[in-house]
């Protein structure tokens, strides 16, 4: 039997899960989102928590962003039931607690890297990702790091896993806005927002999900 044709199983150990889903109703979520996301910058000062720039509402956007929010949260636990078990890998039904917020980044602004403490799962849905899925060159992307910090990559920086995922293993991933996209992972993994660099507004709603 030749080498290169056998069989291997390969474990994923000590995995690290990023959820990115598209939503099909995302044009219409959005639409009633925006204004009163708009407006709720005018009338509120910015919370401050990781900000570099930029404006950040208070955590409680499902309480007065009115049904659209109320949706995408039951979007996000529902999701979060279906990618968590317990430790015997058997499936799960939590009822999550959240809190919410928006952001809204002008050129320039962005978040410092950060986790989200007391949380299980993190979040962020895109409302504008202002132009920067049709021209990634604007930044703000999303970017995450490895939380074994370099040693995956310290001896041999030009290697890589073969394996999904590996590409990045030691360095960062990063992912790119788009309106209408829901990201999800686990509150405590580092992530910041690169500074956003074009003229329009970067949009978006964060979430944590807890027991």
């Amino acid at each position: 039997m030749s080498s290169s044709s056998l069989a291997f199983e390969t474990v994923a150990a000590f995995a690290t899960p990023i959820i990115v889903v598209d939503l099909p109703d995302g044009t219409q979520l959005n639409a009633a989102l925006l204004p009163v996301l708009l407006k709720r910058e005018a009338e509120q000062p910015s919370e401050s928590r990781s900000t570099l720039g930029g404006w950040q509402s208070s955590l409680d956007l499902d309480k007065w962003a009115g049904a659209p929010a109320v949706k995408l949260l039951a979007i996000a636990r529902n999701i979060a039931n279906r990618i968590t078990t317990d430790r015997t890998g058997k499936p799960v039904a939590i009822l999550w607690q959240a809190n919410m917020w928006a952001n809204i980044n002008r050129s320039g602004h962005g978040n410092e890297f950060h986790s989200h403490p007391g949380s299980f799962w993190s979040g962020v849905y895109y409302v504008d990702d202002g132009g920067v899925s049709a021209h990634p060159a604007l930044g703000g992307e999303l970017e995450f790091m490895d939380p074994r910090g370099p040693a995956p990559a310290m001896y041999a920086p030009h290697l890589a896993f073969a394996l999904p995922g590996g590409l990045s293993a030691g360095t960062n991933q990063t992912i790119v806005p788009k309106a209408g996209r829901l990201v999800m992972f686990p509150a405590w993994l580092l992530h910041q927002v690169r500074p956003y660099l074009g003229a329009e507004q970067r949009i978006s709603i964060a979430f944590n999900l807890s027991l």
